[in-house]
């Protein structure tokens, strides 16, 4: 299957000197969740707006659905709905005639069939003849959603799109997302909320510094990095860790009160078995023990923190 979304290439370096991307190549599928993650300064937004055709990229080709988005910007743009972390309308405009006009800018017919359906989708029909400026910050980010969905595109980029927005829009906005890709919509998103990323997303990507350093299908990659952790609660606190337990790195936690083992679930041998037998052989009894798996966070700021590291 052709990729809804190739990037070749790209990189992008400012007047300044400062290189805001690294050459970046990346595929994506039609109908693909893909959640950008990284640290502020990463090239998240430099990314998106590049494959937007709002930022120009110094070098590197990039395809949306068919079109060069610098050769045949247009027809590209067409194809492609944006909801930028800011929030940019006009102030004194209707919230139905600043969505209205956002659709006829694509070169759109009219359709108020679909207009009113969007509206009522993102709980904004009621508000359709409130100004902007009188709405909440809430109904704001609703309306940027709303305009990025009014020419009907076959790409949508979500760039924060639940930072500092209320919990009832986030669900609403994930309920959205969820049907938006039953009907074949591409959807890319950056997220500061990893959680969702790890609810939502069907392949994960981690940038830094310019450079994406990791993609990875997202169940896949939480198989391949993902650690547990065995937590087991002491009977009798513990002042150090015995000499004898030093093979298998554990700590202690909660003053004393936890042994933590840190351990990969996909190896045959664990190490959890001999650890405990050790445990009984000194006499070191526990009152409850328990496992987690370590979260798409975790494997993040892994990620982060390995390739600082490296860097440093």
């Amino acid at each position: 299957m052709q990729p809804v979304i190739s990037i070749e290439g790209l990189t992008k370096t400012y007047k300044s000197g400062l290189q805001a991307l690294k050459p970046i190549n990346l595929t994506i599928a039609k109908g693909e969740i893909f959640a950008l993650l990284g640290p502020n300064g990463a090239g998240k937004t430099t990314l998106i707006s590049a494959v937007c055709g709002i930022v120009t990229p110094s070098t590197g080709t990039i395809i949306a659905d068919g079109h060069d988005i610098q050769k045949d910007y247009r027809r590209a743009r067409e194809k492609i709905g944006l909801v930028p972390q800011e929030l940019t309308t006009d102030a004194f405009e209707t919230v139905l005639a600043t969505v209205t006009f956002s659709r006829g800018l694509f070169g759109k017919a009219p359709n108020p069939g679909h207009i009113e359906s969007l509206l009522r989708e993102l709980s904004l029909w009621e508000k359709r003849n409130d100004k902007i400026m009188t709405l909440s910050g809430g109904m704001k980010r609703r309306v940027m959603i709303a305009k990025a969905l009014s020419h009907e595109p076959d790409i949508l980029f979500l760039d924060e799109p639940t930072a500092g927005v209320d919990v009832e829009l986030r669900r609403d906005m994930w309920n959205l997302v969820r049907r938006l890709r039953d009907q074949g919509v591409t959807i890319i998103l950056t997220t500061h909320y990893i959680e969702e990323a790890e609810e939502m997303a069907d392949r994960v990507g981690v940038i830094l510094k310019g450079e994406l350093i990791l993609v990875e299908e997202k169940t896949a990659l939480m198989k391949k990095l993902g650690r547990k952790t065995l937590t087991l609660n002491l009977q009798d606190p513990l002042s150090t860790v015995p000499p004898e337990l030093a093979e298998w790195n554990v700590t202690l936690k909660a003053e004393g009160h936890e042994l933590e083992y840190v351990f990969d679930s996909n190896l045959e041998k664990t190490g959890v078995p001999s650890l405990l037998r050790k445990l009984s052989d000194l006499g070191i009894a526990f009152k409850d023990l328990n496992t987690s798996q370590s979260s798409l966070e975790d494997i993040f700021v892994s990620l982060v923190h390995r390739d600082t590291g490296a860097a440093a």
